[in-house]
Protein backbone atom coordinates (compact mmCIF):
# COMPACT_ATOMS: atom_id res chain seq x y z
CA UNK A 1 0.00 0.00 0.00
CA UNK A 2 2.78 2.11 -0.46
CA UNK A 3 3.80 4.77 2.70
CA UNK A 4 1.50 4.34 5.34
CA UNK A 5 -0.13 7.16 7.40
CA UNK A 6 1.67 6.05 10.52
CA UNK A 7 4.79 6.15 8.46
CA UNK A 8 3.96 9.82 7.57
CA UNK A 9 3.25 10.82 10.72
CA UNK A 10 6.91 9.64 11.93
CA UNK A 11 8.49 11.19 8.88
CA UNK A 12 6.73 14.42 10.00
CA UNK A 13 8.47 13.96 13.55
CA UNK A 14 4.87 13.88 15.27
CA UNK A 15 5.93 10.18 16.70
CA UNK A 16 8.29 9.30 19.04
CA UNK A 17 10.18 12.57 18.04
CA UNK A 18 11.36 15.84 19.19
CA UNK A 19 8.68 17.95 21.08
CA UNK A 20 6.59 20.44 18.98
CA UNK A 21 7.89 24.35 19.38
CA UNK A 22 5.58 27.61 19.44
CA UNK A 23 6.00 28.36 15.73
CA UNK A 24 6.65 24.54 14.65
CA UNK A 25 4.51 23.80 11.15
CA UNK A 26 4.82 19.95 11.62
CA UNK A 27 0.84 19.63 11.30
CA UNK A 28 1.05 21.56 7.91
CA UNK A 29 3.93 19.15 6.95
CA UNK A 30 2.12 16.45 7.97
CA UNK A 31 -1.07 17.31 5.67
CA UNK A 32 1.18 18.52 2.67
CA UNK A 33 3.18 15.57 2.66
CA UNK A 34 0.05 12.88 3.32
CA UNK A 35 -3.56 14.12 4.15
CA UNK A 36 -4.19 16.36 0.84
CA UNK A 37 -2.91 13.35 -1.00
CA UNK A 38 -5.14 10.55 0.89
CA UNK A 39 -8.39 9.06 0.01
CA UNK A 40 -11.14 10.53 2.13
CA UNK A 41 -14.20 7.66 2.25
CA UNK A 42 -17.63 8.71 3.30
CA UNK A 43 -18.69 6.05 5.96
CA UNK A 44 -21.95 7.49 6.48
CA UNK A 45 -25.74 7.49 5.43
CA UNK A 46 -27.75 10.76 4.96
CA UNK A 47 -30.66 11.04 7.06
CA UNK A 48 -33.90 11.01 5.29
CA UNK A 49 -37.75 11.40 6.19
CA UNK A 50 -38.00 7.20 4.60
CA UNK A 51 -35.37 5.05 5.98
CA UNK A 52 -34.67 2.05 8.55
CA UNK A 53 -35.38 3.00 12.04
CA UNK A 54 -35.64 1.19 14.99
CA UNK A 55 -39.64 0.23 15.25
CA UNK A 56 -40.32 2.26 18.77
CA UNK A 57 -39.04 5.28 16.80
CA UNK A 58 -41.27 6.78 13.93
CA UNK A 59 -39.81 8.59 10.73
CA UNK A 60 -38.40 12.03 10.58
CA UNK A 61 -40.17 14.60 8.67
CA UNK A 62 -38.64 17.29 6.33
CA UNK A 63 -40.45 20.16 5.13
CA UNK A 64 -39.66 24.31 4.32
CA UNK A 65 -38.72 26.41 7.45
CA UNK A 66 -41.03 29.45 8.08
CA UNK A 67 -40.54 32.46 9.65
CA UNK A 68 -41.27 33.01 13.49
CA UNK A 69 -42.04 36.35 13.86
CA UNK A 70 -42.34 39.15 11.42
CA UNK A 71 -39.56 41.64 10.06
CA UNK A 72 -41.54 44.55 7.97
CA UNK A 73 -40.18 44.97 4.38
CA UNK A 74 -38.69 41.43 4.25
CA UNK A 75 -41.15 38.36 6.14
CA UNK A 76 -44.36 38.25 7.66
CA UNK A 77 -45.09 35.29 10.78
CA UNK A 78 -46.08 31.94 8.98
CA UNK A 79 -44.59 32.99 5.61
CA UNK A 80 -42.30 29.99 3.94
CA UNK A 81 -39.03 30.90 2.82
CA UNK A 82 -38.02 31.07 -0.64
CA UNK A 83 -35.06 31.93 -3.32
CA UNK A 84 -37.59 33.64 -5.21
CA UNK A 85 -39.25 35.75 -2.61
CA UNK A 86 -36.33 36.10 0.46
CA UNK A 87 -33.11 35.21 -1.71
CA UNK A 88 -32.56 31.74 0.29
CA UNK A 89 -34.33 28.83 1.67
CA UNK A 90 -33.82 26.60 5.07
CA UNK A 91 -35.49 23.55 6.09
CA UNK A 92 -37.33 22.24 9.30
CA UNK A 93 -36.55 18.53 10.49
CA UNK A 94 -38.63 17.18 12.91
CA UNK A 95 -36.73 14.04 13.92
CA UNK A 96 -38.65 12.15 16.74
CA UNK A 97 -35.45 10.85 18.35
CA UNK A 98 -31.96 10.81 18.14
CA UNK A 99 -31.48 7.67 17.49
CA UNK A 100 -31.67 7.76 13.62
CA UNK A 101 -29.65 7.19 10.78
CA UNK A 102 -25.60 6.70 11.01
CA UNK A 103 -24.68 7.93 14.96
CA UNK A 104 -23.13 7.68 17.67
CA UNK A 105 -24.14 6.46 21.19
CA UNK A 106 -22.83 7.81 24.39
CA UNK A 107 -23.42 6.00 27.09
CA UNK A 108 -26.00 8.40 28.46
CA UNK A 109 -28.55 6.46 26.25
CA UNK A 110 -28.77 3.41 28.73
CA UNK A 111 -26.86 5.69 31.74
CA UNK A 112 -28.48 7.71 33.89
CA UNK A 113 -25.06 8.88 35.21
CA UNK A 114 -23.03 8.46 31.80
CA UNK A 115 -21.85 10.80 29.57
CA UNK A 116 -24.21 12.49 26.83
CA UNK A 117 -22.92 13.84 23.66
CA UNK A 118 -22.09 17.29 24.73
CA UNK A 119 -19.42 15.53 27.47
CA UNK A 120 -17.49 13.92 24.74
CA UNK A 121 -13.96 14.92 24.82
CA UNK A 122 -12.79 16.92 21.59
CA UNK A 123 -10.48 14.00 21.45
CA UNK A 124 -12.56 11.95 19.59
CA UNK A 125 -11.80 13.44 16.28
CA UNK A 126 -8.94 11.53 14.63
CA UNK A 127 -7.94 8.22 15.34
CA UNK A 128 -6.86 4.95 14.09
CA UNK A 129 -9.56 2.75 12.03
CA UNK A 130 -9.43 -1.11 11.95
CA UNK A 131 -12.37 -2.87 10.31
CA UNK A 132 -12.70 -6.33 11.06
CA UNK A 133 -14.79 -8.56 7.92
CA UNK A 134 -17.42 -10.53 9.18
CA UNK A 135 -18.94 -11.02 5.44
CA UNK A 136 -18.02 -14.55 5.05
CA UNK A 137 -19.27 -15.75 8.30
CA UNK A 138 -22.32 -13.56 7.71
CA UNK A 139 -23.26 -15.31 3.99
CA UNK A 140 -23.42 -18.85 5.82
CA UNK A 141 -25.34 -17.06 8.87
CA UNK A 142 -27.50 -13.62 8.88
CA UNK A 143 -27.22 -13.53 12.65
CA UNK A 144 -23.48 -14.30 12.86
CA UNK A 145 -22.02 -11.77 15.98
CA UNK A 146 -18.79 -11.11 16.06
CA UNK A 147 -16.22 -13.47 17.98
CA UNK A 148 -12.93 -13.13 20.36
CA UNK A 149 -11.38 -15.44 17.03
CA UNK A 150 -12.37 -13.17 14.92
CA UNK A 151 -10.53 -9.93 16.38
CA UNK A 152 -7.68 -12.62 17.09
CA UNK A 153 -7.50 -13.73 12.96
CA UNK A 154 -7.70 -10.03 12.48
CA UNK A 155 -4.56 -9.68 14.59
CA UNK A 156 -2.69 -12.08 12.99
CA UNK A 157 -3.04 -10.55 9.88
CA UNK A 158 -2.28 -6.84 10.56
CA UNK A 159 -0.76 -6.81 14.46
CA UNK A 160 -2.02 -5.67 17.33
CA UNK A 161 -5.33 -3.53 17.39
CA UNK A 162 -3.86 0.40 18.65
CA UNK A 163 -4.81 1.22 22.02
CA UNK A 164 -7.32 4.54 21.32
CA UNK A 165 -8.65 3.13 17.93
CA UNK A 166 -11.89 2.88 16.43
CA UNK A 167 -13.27 -0.71 15.39
CA UNK A 168 -15.96 -0.98 12.89
CA UNK A 169 -16.85 -4.37 12.36
CA UNK A 170 -17.91 -4.83 8.52
CA UNK A 171 -20.79 -7.08 7.75
CA UNK A 172 -21.94 -5.34 4.70
CA UNK A 173 -25.24 -5.48 6.37
CA UNK A 174 -25.40 -1.55 5.38
CA UNK A 175 -26.12 -2.37 1.66
CA UNK A 176 -29.62 -3.28 2.51
CA UNK A 177 -30.70 -0.10 3.76
CA UNK A 178 -33.02 0.85 0.87
CA UNK A 179 -35.16 -1.82 2.00
CA UNK A 180 -36.08 -0.38 5.41
CA UNK A 181 -38.30 -3.13 6.48
CA UNK A 182 -36.05 -5.82 6.13
CA UNK A 183 -32.68 -3.74 7.37
CA UNK A 184 -34.52 -3.19 11.08
CA UNK A 185 -35.77 -6.89 11.16
CA UNK A 186 -34.15 -9.76 13.30
CA UNK A 187 -31.59 -11.81 11.86
CA UNK A 188 -28.70 -9.54 11.72
CA UNK A 189 -25.18 -9.16 11.80
CA UNK A 190 -24.33 -8.33 15.51
CA UNK A 191 -21.29 -7.97 18.13
CA UNK A 192 -20.57 -10.07 20.81
CA UNK A 193 -20.77 -9.14 24.45
CA UNK A 194 -17.12 -11.56 24.81
CA UNK A 195 -15.97 -9.75 21.57
CA UNK A 196 -16.86 -6.19 23.08
CA UNK A 197 -15.29 -7.19 26.17
CA UNK A 198 -11.97 -7.95 24.88
CA UNK A 199 -12.25 -5.32 22.77
CA UNK A 200 -12.29 -2.48 25.18
CA UNK A 201 -10.71 -4.93 27.88
CA UNK A 202 -7.73 -6.21 26.29
CA UNK A 203 -6.97 -3.50 23.93
CA UNK A 204 -8.75 -0.27 25.06
CA UNK A 205 -10.27 0.68 21.86
CA UNK A 206 -11.90 4.36 22.13
CA UNK A 207 -15.62 2.44 20.77
CA UNK A 208 -16.38 0.09 18.20
CA UNK A 209 -19.16 0.36 15.21
CA UNK A 210 -20.96 -1.97 13.33
CA UNK A 211 -23.61 -1.66 10.36
CA UNK A 212 -26.94 -2.79 11.94
CA UNK A 213 -28.92 -0.14 14.18
CA UNK A 214 -28.48 -3.08 17.02
CA UNK A 215 -25.52 -3.58 18.45
CA UNK A 216 -26.65 -7.64 18.81
CA UNK A 217 -30.15 -9.52 18.65
CA UNK A 218 -30.25 -11.14 21.75
CA UNK A 219 -32.95 -10.65 24.07
CA UNK A 220 -31.69 -7.97 26.92
CA UNK A 221 -29.74 -6.65 23.98
CA UNK A 222 -27.21 -7.16 26.14
CA UNK A 223 -23.96 -6.01 24.55
CA UNK A 224 -25.63 -2.22 24.34
CA UNK A 225 -26.23 -2.42 28.13
CA UNK A 226 -23.08 -3.58 28.93
CA UNK A 227 -21.41 -0.84 27.06
CA UNK A 228 -23.33 2.04 28.17
CA UNK A 229 -23.57 0.89 31.89
CA UNK A 230 -19.73 0.84 31.20
CA UNK A 231 -19.02 4.33 29.96
CA UNK A 232 -18.47 3.58 26.46
CA UNK A 233 -20.08 4.48 23.27
CA UNK A 234 -20.43 3.04 19.80
CA UNK A 235 -21.23 3.69 16.50
CA UNK A 236 -24.53 2.38 14.72
CA UNK A 237 -25.70 2.44 11.17
CA UNK A 238 -22.35 2.90 9.26
CA UNK A 239 -21.93 2.26 5.69
CA UNK A 240 -19.06 1.77 2.87
CA UNK A 241 -17.19 -0.83 4.94
CA UNK A 242 -16.26 -2.23 1.69
CA UNK A 243 -14.03 0.36 0.58
CA UNK A 244 -11.79 0.94 3.43
CA UNK A 245 -8.53 -0.64 4.22
CA UNK A 246 -8.76 -3.28 7.43
CA UNK A 247 -5.65 -1.63 8.51
CA UNK A 248 -3.52 1.41 8.12
CA UNK A 249 -6.31 3.96 7.74
CA UNK A 250 -7.53 6.87 10.56
CA UNK A 251 -11.43 8.07 10.63
CA UNK A 252 -12.54 11.60 11.26
CA UNK A 253 -15.48 11.87 13.95
CA UNK A 254 -17.97 14.56 13.81
CA UNK A 255 -21.40 14.68 15.33
CA UNK A 256 -24.27 17.48 16.64
CA UNK A 257 -23.49 18.32 19.71
CA UNK A 258 -26.92 19.19 21.46
CA UNK A 259 -26.70 19.91 25.02
CA UNK A 260 -27.34 17.01 26.60
CA UNK A 261 -27.75 14.61 24.09
CA UNK A 262 -28.63 11.26 24.21
CA UNK A 263 -27.64 10.17 20.59
CA UNK A 264 -25.59 12.24 17.79
CA UNK A 265 -26.28 12.56 14.41
CA UNK A 266 -23.06 11.64 13.39
CA UNK A 267 -20.78 11.48 10.25
CA UNK A 268 -17.86 9.33 9.83
CA UNK A 269 -14.99 9.65 7.36
CA UNK A 270 -12.12 6.98 6.69
CA UNK A 271 -9.34 8.58 5.78
CA UNK A 272 -7.15 5.62 3.81
CA UNK A 273 -3.26 5.72 2.12
CA UNK A 274 -3.00 7.86 -1.03
CA UNK A 275 -2.84 4.72 -3.26
CA UNK A 276 -5.68 2.95 -1.57
CA UNK A 277 -8.57 2.17 -5.13
CA UNK A 278 -11.49 3.98 -2.96
CA UNK A 279 -12.12 7.33 -2.36
CA UNK A 280 -11.43 11.07 -3.28
CA UNK A 281 -8.21 12.83 -2.54
CA UNK A 282 -8.53 17.03 -1.59
CA UNK A 283 -6.87 17.38 -5.45
CA UNK A 284 -10.19 15.56 -6.62
CA UNK A 285 -12.73 17.16 -4.21
CA UNK A 286 -11.26 20.13 -3.50
CA UNK A 287 -14.27 21.54 -1.69
CA UNK A 288 -14.37 25.02 -2.50
CA UNK A 289 -16.26 26.25 -4.40
CA UNK A 290 -18.39 23.26 -4.51
CA UNK A 291 -19.98 21.74 -7.74
CA UNK A 292 -23.48 22.98 -9.04
CA UNK A 293 -26.22 20.60 -9.07
CA UNK A 294 -27.39 19.98 -12.27
CA UNK A 295 -30.72 21.87 -12.58
CA UNK A 296 -32.10 24.29 -9.70
CA UNK A 297 -32.90 22.49 -6.30
CA UNK A 298 -36.92 22.26 -5.60
CA UNK A 299 -38.28 20.40 -2.83
CA UNK A 300 -40.28 16.93 -3.31
CA UNK A 301 -43.06 15.30 -1.63
CA UNK A 302 -41.15 14.11 1.21
CA UNK A 303 -39.67 18.05 1.63
CA UNK A 304 -35.74 16.99 0.59
CA UNK A 305 -34.37 19.35 -1.63
CA UNK A 306 -33.29 18.11 -4.75
CA UNK A 307 -32.41 18.82 -8.72
CA UNK A 308 -35.60 19.77 -10.26
CA UNK A 309 -36.22 16.82 -12.90
CA UNK A 310 -35.54 17.91 -16.64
Amino acid sequence: MGRTIARALLLAGLLHGRPAAADDLALWTLYDRMLRQAKYIDLTHAFAPVQPVWPGFAQGRFKAAQAGRTIEGFVREGDVFTYEAHGFVATAYDLPTDQYGTQLDPPAHWNPRGATISDLPATYTLRPLAVIDITPQVARDEGYHLQVSDIAAFEARHGRIPAGAVVMVRSDWSKRWADAERFRQKPFPGVGLAALKFLHGERGILFHGHEPLDTDTTPTLEGEAWLMHNNFAQAEGVANLDKVPEAGALIAIGFAKPLGGTGGFARYIAIAPPDWPHGVSVAEAPGAPLPLQPAPLRRDADGVMRPAPP
